[in-house]
């Protein structure tokens, strides 16, 4: 069972990150930036690594295989940093959470109109409609001009993810540890799992001994 530490590690030797480990169960090169994961859901897991302390870390291992493979789709940006945001919201200072609520609501405009997105749709605006003060905040700024999902990908949803990182971390509850697994569990399910290998049609041939008499 590997031992997961804290921060990127030039090899092995010296240690594993979360993401780290994932590149070995992918068969690819060593590295916290593996290709086998989607961007986004890599820094989710990256962040929580290093914010979860030494014991808790290991409870994080069971985690890895459900990464590899998510790569995720045209969706993904939104729908991850969605989860992620709603189940922070409440559990985050003011700050974070008039953060989370700006970019919650930008995600909300990028999926309107799209059928496909209605369910991360309707997951923004509840937790919207659970912050009412916050969303108050961000209207005051007058901030009502849609960006493109370009930078959305960009800028906002890698801010959502490490707002509620770092909004659970500041809060400094016993349960701490906990809730960024959540967290992570959270971005997990968000993430499209990687399609099944396609079985085998082919029919085996036969044996090419005698038939029994």
């Amino acid at each position: 069972m590997p031992v997961l530490s804290r921060g990127k590690h030039r090899n092995p030797r010296r240690g594993a990150c979360f993401m780290e480990m994932a590149s070995v169960l992918a068969g690819e090169r060593w590295s916290d930036h593996p290709s086998c994961t989607h961007p986004l859901l890599a820094q989710l897991a990256r962040q929580v690594n290093d914010n979860t302390n030494d014991a808790d870390r290991q409870h994080l291992v069971h985690l890895i295989p459900s990464v590899v493979g998510r790569r995720g789709d045209a969706d993904t940006w939104l729908a991850v940093a969605v989860a992620v945001a709603t189940t922070a919201i409440l559990d985050v200072p003011e700050t974070r959470q008039r953060a989370l609520a700006g970019g919650l609501l930008q995600a909300e405009r990028l999926c309107a109109g799209h059928p496909g997105r209605e369910p991360v749709r309707r997951q923004a605006r509840a937790a919207l409609d659970s912050v009412p003060g916050a969303v108050a905040w961000v209207d005051q700024l007058g901030l009502r001009n849609p960006i493109s999902e370009k930078t959305f990908a960009r800028l906002c949803a890698p801010t959502m993810v490490r707002c509620a990182v770092e909004g659970v971390v500041t809060t400094g509850r016993p349960d701490t540890d906990r809730r960024l697994r959540s967290l992570l569990e959270a971005g997990i399910a968000a993430c499209p799992a990687p399609e099944p290998e396609p079985v085998s049609s082919v029919v085996p041939p036969r044996s090419s001994g005698a038939r029994p008499a």
